[in-house]
């Protein structure tokens, strides 16, 4: 088995525990934010080695600014992981049905999907907005952020997932 395809099979798992977490989804939440600001010199220290990687290859400026995180940077991906804790749990949401003429309610409910997969380029404060976006759905997420911004996205990563387990909840939904 390959380490992605093992990666997939425990978020599958840890998506099982996420999608009935209910309340425990904001707790872990505010944990990953709490985490991420505890972090910030360790994430800034693999931000700087992924910074010097890109410089030596050549990577523009306005890319290099994409990829940088500063002590600002990193308090607002905390700021957005609290906001996403503070909006209204959609799962269980009824959002449309009716009654059939033979007296059969019919609802459209929102669940989680399970396992969601997120591509995306050299820009680490996403690797936090992404995660609690998915963990407010109650869905497991394998992220996979562009190449120049790999120490920053594992650091970032690692952070959170500690951070979940600690709260409850399975460190393998992100």
């Amino acid at each position: 088995m390959t380490g992605l395809e093992q990666m997939g099979k425990n978020a599958k798992q840890a998506a099982r525990g996420l999608a009935a977490a209910g309340a425990l989804k904001n707790k872990a939440l505010s944990a990953m934010a709490a985490a991420i600001e505890g972090g910030e010199s360790e994430i800034l220290n693999a931000n700087a080695q992924d910074l010097e990687a890109a410089r030596e290859n050549g990577m523009s400026e306005s890319l290099l600014d994409r990829l940088t995180l500063n002590p600002a940077r990193i308090r607002g991906m905390a700021e957005g992981i609290r906001g996403v804790a503070a909006q209204t749990d959609p799962i269980g949401t009824v959002i449309g049905g009716g009654v059939r003429p033979n007296g059969l309610k019919i609802e459209q409910v929102r669940v989680p999907l399970g396992v969601i997969g997120i591509i995306y380029e050299a820009r680490p404060n996403v690797t936090a907005d992404a995660a609690a976006l998915c963990l407010k759905a109650g869905n497991a997420v394998i992220l996979r952020g562009g190449k120049e911004a790999i120490r920053s996205n594992t650091c970032i990563a690692g952070i959170m997932r500690a951070a979940v387990e600690e709260a409850g909840l399975p460190k393998d939904g992100i």
